[in-house]
């Protein structure tokens, strides 16, 4: 029964991680103290993989001790996000006007971290936002930030 459980996360974590930006971990502060692993505040990078020259840094608690270890912790809702305009702006396809760009596990298998990308096409901006969701029960806790793209770019929309 936990085999065909942890096979159904791991398909599902590759089903849903397909096309999606890939985390690229920064730094990370302890924040709570633990013989089996500290609690932590990470900070990642994601390239936006239809953008280039955009990248989102995105900071979030991860719990630590022994379930944090084992990858079984669920991690607390709170993130924060920063995107950026770190080269010349290229969009490879036309954006859809809403999608996720990236997400990861906050919990074994029932909780997601989220990043989607919103193009506000009349401003030229690329929004993007971070929250989380859980399988029942989802949070309102999100976070914000919007990348400006430059004059004579317009940005391609499906």
């Amino acid at each position: 029964m936990k085999r065909s459980a942890r096979a159904l996360a791991a398909t599902l974590t590759l089903i849903s991680g397909a096309g999606l930006a890939h985390a690229e971990e920064i730094a990370s502060v302890n924040t709570n103290f633990r013989f089996t692993g500290s609690d932590r505040v990470t900070v990642e990078a994601y390239d936006d993989p239809l953008v280039e020259g955009v990248t989102c840094y995105v900071s979030r608690a991860r719990t630590g001790g022994v379930k944090g270890t084992l990858g079984i912790a669920e991690d607390p809702t709170e993130a924060s996000i920063a995107c950026r305009q770190v080269g010349p702006i290229k969009i490879a396809q036309p954006l859809k006007q809403k999608t996720d760009v990236f997400s990861a596990g906050m919990s074994f298998i029932f909780k997601t971290l989220h990043v989607v990308r919103i193009v506000d096409a009349k401003r030229n901006t690329l929004v993007y936002m971070t929250y989380s969701d859980r399988v029942a029960t989802g949070s309102p806790k999100n976070s914000v930030t919007a990348v400006p793209v430059p004059a004579g770019t317009t940005i391609p929309v499906k």
